[in-house]
């Protein structure tokens, strides 16, 4: 896939549910100064869509079909990129337990996912990115030579949910990300991983900007 904007970077933060993809991509954005794009909320906001729409989330031809004709422009709004629909960036409504309960069901399809990997790729225009979700490093951007992997333990991951008020199956939310046969769950080739089980967001994000600043040859 050609790529326009081939001196942009990418930072690529993968990692399983709960695992601090998003508060930690959001941390390492902040201070290099970076757009900062949520894939999952991508997803999330097609769950959405279809919940909207009556559609049934275990169809995976009848999600092909709306993903293909749903209506949806990307626009970069205070250093974060939102996904719209019919021109509404549905925020709060793609963090309730029934799109949580769809969005691996959606994201399994993969007319789904290359849909998604097309736009997410096309995110390089608003600037340098730190990009979370779960197959970035392996599916989206594997070309890019910033790659990391955060994990936690399970009894920490459920932990974290709960803190946020959500109830969430996480190990039958591993299983399906790991075992969908289009751009499953998994390290990527030359990944820094982190189990962040014992650290704080600002461990782990120091750790992650370390890494980078070494590798960009830059000081803090």
């Amino acid at each position: 896939m050609s790529n326009p904007n081939s001196n942009n970077i990418v930072i690529a933060i993968d990692g399983t549910s709960a695992s601090g993809k998003s508060t930690n991509a959001k941390m390492v954005a902040k201070s290099l100064g970076f757009i900062y794009v949520d894939t999952g909320a991508m997803y999330r906001t097609l769950a959405w869509h279809c919940l909207q729409k009556k559609i049934d989330i275990h169809d995976r031809k009848a999600v092909a079909a709306l993903c293909r004709h749903w209506q949806t422009r990307l626009e970069c709004i205070d250093q974060r990129v939102c996904l719209l629909v019919d021109g509404y960036s549905p925020e709060k409504e793609i963090r309730t337990a029934p799109v949580s309960e769809a969005v691996s069901h959606v994201a399994a399809v993969p007319q789904v996912r290359r849909w998604m990997k097309e736009h997410q790729r096309e995110c390089l225009r608003f600037g340098n990115l730190v990009m979370e979700g779960r197959d970035i490093g392996t599916n989206v951007f594997p070309e890019t030579d910033f790659k990391f992997y955060l994990d936690a333990s399970l009894s920490e991951r459920a932990k974290r949910r709960a803190a946020e008020g959500v109830q969430d199956n996480l190990a039958a939310r591993d299983q399906r990300d790991s075992q969908r046969a289009d751009a499953p769950l998994m390290i990527a080739l030359g990944a820094v991983v982190i189990n962040n089980s014992e650290l704080t967001p600002e461990q782990t994000s120091a750790m992650i900007l370390e890494k980078v600043r070494a590798k960009m040859n830059i000081t803090p």
